[in-house]
């Protein structure tokens, strides 16, 4: 949640900090960042940090080095994230958006449950469902069309899941741990590539006629409560150019 310590390296919370100001269009492209001495001045580290976080930042395609100029500002889209990506952010920050993400088009109903949703919460096919939309966007367009799947017993206890607005008092995955006393305990992820399809094309909002030939990543998450129930699946849908991206630090 807001607030926590930020227990990361020095490098990383100076890469961070200019990957907010990168991908929030505050440092635009073809901008220079400071140099390793005056960032090293500014942040108080070594030298050696600063070029530390500079090298990350050139590692994520977010900059580029220029011979005698300095670090210059790249401008591409921002990758997607999965579900536990965002969960994780939202665990965070108290918000599942990305630096310079927003969401719009929010919208809420309860319908039958297609087969594979079906399948993937453990219930019968037709079932009562709620499914919530969302569209992710950057300065770039559109980042991701997010759709939760939750089950219908969850809408008793929580009506605003329901509603076609922004949840508040938390993620639809916190609001059920609330009320269920229930934590979420583990959560399973895939992530795959397909060609759109015209319902696809409409969600990204594009020509359903003549959706673009190139696959687009499709990221699914299902969230499990400690009980062994699954409380929400949910699919995420690249927009074109999108990629999907994760990064971990290796021991050796």
């Amino acid at each position: 949640m807001a607030g926590q310590a930020d227990n990361r390296a020095p490098y990383a919370k100076i890469a961070a900090h200019y990957t907010e100001l990168i991908e929030s269009g505050q440092l635009p492209p073809g901008s220079l960042l400071p140099s390793i001495k005056n960032l090293a001045e500014e942040w108080s580290v070594s030298t050696a940090t600063a070029e530390k976080a500079l090298r990350k930042l050139r590692n994520e395609g977010l900059v580029r080095g220029i011979h005698g100029i300095g670090t210059e500002v790249l401008d591409r889209p921002s990758s997607m994230s999965s579900g536990s990506q965002r969960q994780d952010r939202g665990r965070r920050t108290g918000s599942s958006w990305g630096s310079g993400e927003r969401s719009d088009s929010h919208q809420a109903a309860v319908v039958p449950a297609p087969p594979e949703v079906a399948q993937a919460l453990g219930i019968d096919p037709q079932s009562d469902v709620i499914r919530r939309r969302r569209v992710y966007r950057d300065r770039h367009g559109i980042v991701a069309h997010s759709t939760s799947w939750i089950p219908a017993q969850y809408g008793r206890l929580i009506p605003q899941l329901a509603n076609s607005e922004r949840l508040t008092g938390g993620t639809s995955l916190q609001l059920i741990s609330e009320v269920t006393g229930l934590p979420i305990s583990h959560r399973i992820d895939s992530a795959s590539a397909r060609l759109l399809t015209a319902e696809d094309a409409q969600l990204l909002e594009l020509d359903s006629e003549n959706p673009p030939a190139e696959p687009v990543v499709v990221m699914t998450a299902k969230f499990i409560d400690s009980e062994g129930n699954v409380v929400e699946y949910g699919v995420d849908l690249g927009g074109p150019g999108r990629t999907w991206r994760t990064e971990s630090e290796v021991s050796q």
